[in-house]
């Protein structure tokens, strides 16, 4: 009997002891700075909290905060909905203009690293000053012109453009999603910079054998990119995608309404109970999300 207990672990039972040690130290962490506040603040959703001294008085409340959220706080509901409108329509541009900066990116030009650094400046000189910066003068007001006076004129203006593309045939919820994104054009590319990292560096774990052969057989750049590069970084498009959803939840104005009401208002409990409700939104949405495009993802073995 003494025997079957002092068998030896095999091999690959002590690489998986191995790798729950190295693990223990993150697995305490995430108990200790996730786990249990994400319990506690649960606990704060569903009680109101007084002041009192040397801390504060947990009363139970039910689910009255969330009741108070969507009948008697006009705010929160709205700035909901603000902020998964602008993911939704930020999210699918961003991803677009990564992976177009990311193929171009990885040609063959001279300049090139000078090129990559200046698309993830952004990212690195992610300061107030430069976030805070006055562009108008130079979406607004510049090359691009506003349309209602002598600036801009002998250039293409905006609404000239909106009416270009209407008389072309497009749908005018078309023309709206694109003018939209000009006009939001620094934001996109200030959001692009990590992904356009992670494509860089997918498009370049290609193999070039495989660009060979298509050349061999024929196949044009147009051809090689959707039947090469595009299924190539499908798992990528997948990785940016759970990346910018979350980015772009992570700073917007719903964040700056919870804090003032936890703060300024002092009502930690409808505080709690608005991260809760913004935190299964998003949870929700990353769902569906990867859900969708993980069935068309191609992962090459």
């Amino acid at each position: 009997m003494n025997d079957l207990f002092k068998k030896p672990m095999t091999l690959k039972q002590k690489n998986a002891w191995y790798g729950v040690l190295f693990a223990s130290p993150l697995i305490f962490g995430m108990i200790m700075l996730f786990i249990l506040p994400l319990i506690q603040s649960f606990r704060y959703s569903l009680s109101s909290l007084d002041m009192v001294e040397g801390g504060f008085e947990v009363n139970y409340e039910g689910f009255a905060n969330y009741t108070s959220l969507f009948t008697d706080n006009p705010d929160f509901p709205r700035t909901l909905v603000e902020s998964v409108v602008t993911m939704v329509v930020n999210v699918p541009l961003i991803i677009i203009f990564s992976l177009f900066a990311a193929v171009l990116l990885n040609q063959k030009f001279r300049g090139r690293p000078f090129a990559r650094a200046v698309f993830f400046l952004p990212v690195i000189l992610a300061s107030s000053a430069i976030a805070n910066m006055d562009i108008s003068s130079f979406v607004g007001g510049g090359a691009i012109g506003t349309g209602n006076g002598e600036e801009g004129s002998g250039v293409l203006q905006s609404f000239e453009l909106s009416e270009m593309m209407l008389e072309s045939g497009l749908s005018p919820v078309i023309v709206d999603y694109i003018t939209g994104a000009v006009d939001r054009i620094y934001e996109i590319i200030s959001s692009s910079g990590v992904q356009i990292l992670i494509f860089l560096a997918g498009l370049q774990s290609i193999s070039p054998s495989l660009y060979e052969a298509s050349k061999i057989e024929g196949a044009t750049g147009y051809e090689s990119f959707w039947k090469i590069t595009f299924p190539m970084v499908t798992p990528l498009i997948l990785t940016n995608l759970v990346y910018s959803i979350t980015d772009t939840f992570s700073s917007n104005q719903i964040n700056l309404l919870i804090s003032e009401t936890a703060f300024q208002v002092f009502d930690f409990g409808l505080s709690a109970a608005m991260s809760w409700v913004f935190f299964l939104c998003v949870g929700l949405i990353l769902a569906i999300s990867v859900g969708l495009i993980s069935r068309k993802v191609f992962y090459y073995d």
